[in-house]
Order: C-alpha cells, then sequence, then structure tokens
C-alpha cells in the first residue's frame, strides 16, 4: 500500500543519495483532490508533503481531502519522559501545514490526535465494525467485549449503541513500565467464565498485549478467544497470536498477501463505511 491521488498511484522513487521524488500526471489534477496515503514508513510522509506540494505547483487552488487510514506516531501521544519528543505533536504539525481541505483519519489511537489536527474527519471503531460482517458475528455468535485498557473503554460503549442487540462487555486494565513500554501486570473485571470474548483495539504490532490479556482470559477460564484490531501491523507475524485465538479480525493490515492466512485473518476492509449518527 503507498499513496494515490484521485485512485491513481503516485509514481514515486529514491535517488541512490536517499531523496524521495514523486511525478505527478498534471491531466490528473483539477479543483479537488483526493489523497488516500498509507504512511507506513519516514520516506511515505516525505512523498505525501512532496505530492501536496506537485498538486499545487499545477494547480494552487486545488482543494485538497486527505485520507489516512493509520495516523503515525499516534501511539506517542504524551511525554512520558523528559528528553523525548511530543512524536504526535511534530506528525500533526506536518499536515496541517498541507492546509488541506478535510483531513480523515480511521480510528485514532487517543482523542489527542483529532485535537491536534486541523480540520479532522475521524471514522470511528464503531462505524468501521458496524460497516462490516464482524458486526452480525458478534451478535450470531454471542461474544461478549473486552476492553483491553482504559483508552479503549470510550470506543466500546460507543459500538455498544449501534448493535442490533445487548452485549455484555469486560474490562481490563494493564501497567506498563514508562521507560520500557514493558506491561509489567495486566488485571480484570467480571466474570468470564465460559464465555466466548472478542478483544476489540485500534493497533495490533506485535500482539504482545493482546498475547498477555488472553492468557490473563484463559486463567480465568474463558471460552473462545478472538480479536479485533483496525490496524494490524503485525510486525510478529500471525503464529504468534493462532495459540491464543481461533480468529483475528482487523480493518486493514501491513501483512503482504502470501503472508496473510485467510482461515485465520479476515480483512475488513477497504470499502467505504457508513457514519453513524451521535
Amino acid at each position: 500500500m503507498t499513496i494515490f491521488v484521485n485512485q491513481k498511484m503516485l509514481e514515486t522513487f529514491v535517488f541512490p543519495g536517499g531523496e524521495c521524488h514523486v511525478r505527478i500526471n498534471p491531466s490528473d489534477i483539477n479543483d479537488t483532490a483526493e489523497i488516500l496515503a498509507y504512511l507506513e514508513h519516514s520516506n511515505a510522509v516525505l512523498q505525501l508533503l512532496l505530492a501536496v506540494d506537485a498538486i499545487r505547483r499545477v494547480n494552487p487552488n486545488t482543494a485538497i481531502n486527505l485520507t489516512i487510514p493509520y495516523f503515525p506516531y499516534a501511539r506517542q501521544d504524551r511525554v512520558c519522559n523528559p528528553g523525548e519528543a511530543l512524536s504526535l505533536s511534530v506528525m500533526a504539525n506536518l499536515i496541517n501545514s498541507l492546509q488541506c481541505n478535510q483531513v480523515t483519519i480511521y480510528d485514532p489511537h487517543s482523542e489527542v490526535t483529532s485535537a491536534l489536527l486541523n480540520r479532522c474527519t475521524i471514522i470511528t471503531l464503531a462505524e468501521l465494525i458496524t460497516g462490516s460482517s464482524l458486526a452480525q458475528e458478534i451478535v450470531q455468535k454471542s461474544l461478549a467485549l473486552v476492553s483491553p485498557d482504559a483508552g479503549a473503554e470510550k470506543k466500546i460503549t460507543h459500538l455498544i449503541q449501534h448493535l442490533a442487540s445487548p452485549v455484555e462487555v469486560f474490562y481490563a486494565r494493564k501497567t506498563r513500565n514508562k521507560l520500557t513500554g514493558v506491561i509489567t501486570s495486566t488485571t480484570l473485571d467480571g466474570d468470564v467464565h465460559g464465555k466466548d470474548l472478542i478483544i476489540l483495539d485500534d493497533i495490533c504490532d506485535g500482539g504482545h498485549t493482546f498475547i498477555e490479556l488472553a492468557k490473563v482470559l484463559k486463567t480465568h477460564g474463558a471460552g473462545n478467544l478472538y480479536l479485533y484490531v483496525t490496524h494490524g501491523i503485525f510486525s510478529k507475524g500471525l503464529d504468534v497470536l493462532k495459540l491464543y485465538f481461533e480468529k483475528v479480525y482487523c480493518y486493514h493490515t501491513r501483512l503482504k498477501p502470501v503472508e496473510i492466512d485467510p482461515l485465520f485473518l479476515h480483512v475488513l476492509g477497504e470499502a467505504p463505511v457508513p457514519v453513524l449518527s451521535a
């Protein structure tokens, strides 16, 4: 996945010295430019900046609508230790400098992202799930929902307001070492014994958070475990998750097609999703 301008893939390359270059067909640029940007690495961020500059050199008055499904650095939304950067603020300032007509992002890690971005529209976890087949599966399989931490609680509360039937929700808490980021403990509220559960969250990177939570759930007698994440990075692959989960769902993933086991990982996107009423 990369950057698309009006549904056409942006032509890019990198010079031997490391500098990025982009090229846009001037005939593709009109009064509005729709940019879909998967910013999976630093070069992609720079390519986006260059693309917007190239568009405006063709037509300075072009209104740019930018969609960034996974917003880079969204997890670094606070300064935990002296001497660290507020990385999310740095990235938001870069995007704001583009002066886009609208910036749309999917299920950001926290509300800090939308607070820092100008003219920002959020596609929520609830919208993504209820616009997919997963909402029906949750009801049909009588899955109880699990919030893995405090950050997911508000998102899950929003989701249950839009599901077809009432569902049970359990809340977990995790404690991290602020210097290392390592999870030091996971606790759980409620009795999950014998119940099939689905953990819901925004991002799965290596999967350690969900593996540790799955261990706690199984210790408390949980039945089958499922996992939904909007942004499936899966940097450790899927095999580490297969030890604990029956199935994993994501809205989109960085995995290559050859790395995806379709019997285990169900990718729900990238189809357009409906916008829920408040």
